[in-house]
């Protein structure tokens, strides 16, 4: 996977994440002993709790790499130490930072994991939603389909040739999420109230939300590459914002 992961360049000595940019960065999950180590002391002790839940080591390492990362990502951007940072959570469970200081715009971010992949989005004062999913073909059925997307949907992903089926089903799945990850309303916003697009030769486009057009023209979609079998999407609220990828090492800001 290294050779894959190159492609996304590593970031710029001096950080600045203005009201008209997006960033998103890929970490790799599986990172050595001492890298693990480090990223477990910035966690807070609820966080901690929750990554010894897990039953099976690999998952409790991957979450504390994931909340590890996070938390440098963040602290970078803030100027603040990455342990001293908590988080709030929605009634829906879409996590902010709870306030250490007022900023304007304020930082909003989003964040997902998968397979050995985690991304993480960050903007000013624009909403955003991230979703990434390692491709299995066993789970990119027309069942499950017509369980959780739209009628339009599902006659869309139909209509594709066999081929490019899982990929259709893919890209379906992460921009639905990816979008009501935005709208921080999780399952309580219908996933069959609203349409994407899903063709991989199509524009990456929220088509309709509901009865309301205003809504899905306050949207843009993009896909994202990450590596070689994985799909992912972004929602952003707006548009004309200017997005920036970059890949985390270990040595990027460990505290």
């Amino acid at each position: 996977m290294s050779s894959i992961l190159a492609a996304w360049p590593a970031p710029p000595a001096r950080l600045s994440l203005e009201s008209e940019d997006v960033h998103v960065w890929r970490a790799e999950l599986d990172q050595p002993v001492e890298t693990l180590q480090a990223l477990q002391r910035l966690l807070s002790p609820d966080e901690k709790e929750r990554a010894h839940r897990f039953h099976f080591r690999k998952h409790r390492e991957h979450f504390i790499v994931a909340r590890g990362v996070l938390r440098t990502l963040l602290g970078n951007y803030l100027g603040v130490e990455p342990s001293r940072l908590r988080f709030s959570y929605t009634a829906y469970g879409k996590p902010a930072l709870a306030v250490i200081r007022e900023e304007r715009p304020p930082l909003r971010f989003n964040l997902s994991h998968s397979g050995e992949l985690a991304l993480y989005g960050f903007t000013r004062g624009r909403e955003i939603g991230l979703d990434l999913e390692f491709r299995r073909e066993d789970f990119a059925s027309e069942q499950i389909a017509e369980h959780f997307f739209s009628e339009r949907e599902v006659e869309m992903l139909r209509a594709l040739p066999l081929q490019l089926k899982t990929e259709g089903f893919f890209n379906c799945w992460t921009r639905k999420e990816a979008y009501i990850k935005a709208v921080g309303l999780g399952l309580s916003l219908p996933l069959d109230q609203f349409d994407v697009s899903l063709a991989p030769q199509e524009p990456v486009a929220l088509l309709r939300t509901g009865d309301d057009e205003r809504e899905a023209a306050r949207w843009s979609l993009k896909a994202l590459t990450p590596a070689e079998g994985y799909s992912a999407a972004l929602a952003v609220e707006g548009h004309g914002w200017h997005l920036k990828c970059w890949g985390w090492t270990s040595g990027d800001n460990l505290r």
